[in-house]
């Protein structure tokens, strides 16, 4: 059958046997814990001399569509926040009996996690990247098993296992197929091309070793017997061998899985050739290609020479307007005063104003938080050409990545480095949104990797800075699993007892802010990011209503003082623990450095 047609007629059947029938029909005495009903199932089972403990996502079946009520939630299928808080207390409970013949089993089928504004506002983000941390670490044997469709992070937060199986007509993608083309290709209906992107069948993903086996499907795909049937056999074998491996092996291995995705399998790769410190020599970031500039002499903006305040526009100097920065025109925010460019530059694109910006690259964030020259470039030239095979480096990549490093000075989306702030010595992981939106590909998990073991050889604390739009969704699910790669260092630098300062900006959205970001010790946004698992753009696309205030900052911090009061919902999830303007953003950054440094007695401060 056509990819298409598999899509169609089997992963996304009707009749298809969700988690429950197949959990039912393999686990006899299948104890089901509340909350019961929705798209989650949780309990456990005794077979085969073993403890299990499960999870499953389910999407609906034909016979949960009895009302017109029914067909209108959007989110059927989808595990929300308040979901995936169950799973971590399920989780937390199970590692807590310390069970020495425990098992634990993941059945996924879902279209992605929730996205409506329930879970945005609960901090559905922050649960997935928690969910990837508990699944690298929890002390028990594990195995998931995509059943029949695994979407975006939303399979991503229970899949992270020590082995992982997917059904041979099962599909997993960075993204469920119409929604990667609404955004790669503007057009929803393009499902067919966007497959061809995402490679989500388990020939693929074996290949890439995102799992390790392929269970057979019967030919009847409403055959509920046969898939319990094949997949029974194959848990019995698995659990057989897991027995064998003690359980410190086994959380090594997770974390040299998580290693290893979008390192190269077939060619050659010597990291040392890009370990070399780079001074940082431009200074000033070029304005945005967007940017609306104008100047004395321009007739467009058909304004007078003392307009803006008592402002005289001098002859040959550039300006701008805020609330009119853009090119692309739409309705903007601003107070109408204009600016000098460099002014406005030298405040790092910020209204002195009214506080109004807009987005900033990398080189601007890096003068913006370090001291003057102080800022060394770590695996400057580590990149997609590098790192991925040649199946992934198709003409079409290849010119989209040409296109995008004539936008920036850098060679990829992440910059990684070492400086100073105020004299103290940190390592540094910097978004370059004007490189394909800052979005997390291969060369992107590998450097934040490499930059967090950089830090835990020196000893030196650090701060990431998340500008992005996701995972790269055209390097289909090698972008998705650097969420397991980024949460994975930053478990890494955790366990040596190192600070990680996670600073979120504008925008924050996807697998970024659904893995490395929302792990920060503490968590700084700047005003009026956006930060959400999910955009608006594609919110609207699928339907959903849009709350845009309730995805900014200042929105997520007010939330943040309520998860105080409901630890056992949000677990060890903070929120957003102070909104900070970028002018300011430095000294903030400072003043938790020095913390760190009195509290463990430490002195990272070089003299002057």
């Amino acid at each position: 059958m056509e990819l298409i047609d598999v899509f169609k007629k089997r992963t996304r059947s009707p009749h298809r046997p969700r988690s429950g029938d197949v959990i039912g029909q393999i686990f006899a005495d299948f104890r089901q814990h509340p909350p019961y009903g929705g798209s989650l199932i949780l309990g456990e089972a005794d077979q085969w001399d073993k403890h299990f403990f499960i999870v499953g996502q389910q999407k609906p079946k034909l016979s949960d569509f009895r009302t017109a009520k029914d067909l209108e939630k959007l989110n059927y299928g989808m595990l929300t926040a308040e979901e995936h808080s169950h799973i971590l207390t399920f989780l937390k409970t199970a590692a807590g009996q310390k069970l020495p013949n425990s098992i634990l089993v993941t059945f996924i089928d879902t279209y992605g996690a929730d996205i409506t504004m329930e879970s945005a506002r609960d901090f559905q983000a922050f649960f997935i990247a928690h969910l990837i941390k508990t699944f690298l670490t929890i002390p028990i044997p594990s195995i998931s098993i995509i059943l029949g469709e695994g979407g975006s992070g939303g399979a991503l937060a229970i899949q992270v296992t020590d082995r992982r199986a997917q059904m041979d007509d099962a599909l997993y993608g960075t993204a469920p197929p119409e929604s990667m083309a609404a955004i790669v290709f503007r057009d929803p209906t393009k499902i067919k091309e966007a497959l061809d992107v995402l490679k989500p069948t388990a020939q693929q993903l074996r290949k890439l070793n995102v799992i390790d086996h392929i269970i057979p499907s019967p030919k009847n795909v409403s055959d509920v017997e046969g898939f319990a049937n094949n997949i029974s056999g194959y848990l019995e074998k698995t659990v057989k061998e897991l027995s064998r491996l003690k359980i410190g092996r086994l959380l090594s291995e997770r974390r040299q899985q998580a290693q290893s995705y979008g390192l190269p399998i077939e060619k050659p790769f010597n990291l040392m050739n890009f370990l070399i410190p780079t001074p940082l020599r431009k200074k000033r970031e070029a304005p945005s290609p967007n940017l609306k500039i104008f100047t004395y002499a321009d007739t467009v903006m058909q304004v007078r020479a003392d307009y803006g305040n008592g402002l005289n526009l001098a002859r040959g100097r550039q300006y701008i307007k805020c609330g009119e920065t853009s090119k692309r025109g739409g309705v903007e925010e601003g107070c109408g005063q204009i600016i000098p460019l460099k002014e406005y530059q030298d405040n790092f694109n910020v209204c002195p104003h009214c506080g109004r910006s807009t987005v900033i690259g990398a080189l601007g964030w890096i003068n913006c938080m370090t001291d003057r020259n102080s800022f060394h470039e770590l695996y400057r030239n580590l990149t997609t050409d590098e790192l991925l095979e040649d199946t992934f480096l198709t003409e079409d990549y290849k010119k989209l990545v040409a296109e995008q490093v004539k936008k920036t000075h850098f060679k990829e989306s992440l910059v990684t480095g070492e400086a100073t702030i105020f004299n103290h010595k940190v390592v540094m992981a910097v978004s370059e949104f004007h490189f394909s939106g800052g979005t997390m590909g291969a060369a992107f998990g590998e450097k934040f990797h490499r930059a967090m073991e950089y830090a835990i050889q020196r000893r030196y604390p650090v701060i990431s800075l998340c500008c992005s739009g996701g995972a790269r969704l055209t390097e289909g699910i090698i972008g998705l699993m650097q969420m397991v790669k980024t949460v994975n260092a930053v478990n890494m630098l955790k366990e040596n007892g190192l600070p990680f300062i996670s600073i979120v900006a504008d925008p924050s959205t996807g697998g970024a802010i659904a893995s490395f970001a929302a792990l920060g010790d503490v968590i700084i946004a700047e005003p009026e990011a956006l930060i959400s698992f999910t955009g608006p753009r594609v919110l609207e696309s699928r339907g959903i209503p849009v709350d845009d205030d309730a995805m900014r900052a200042e929105s997520l911090h007010q939330r943040s003082k309520d998860v105080y009061n409901r630890l056992n919902y949000f677990h060890e999830i903070r929120g957003i623990h102070e909104v900070v303007s970028r002018p300011e953003m430095k000294l903030v950054i400072c003043k938790y450095l020095e913390f760190y440094e009195k509290s463990c007695g430490v002195n990272r401060v070089i003299s002057e």
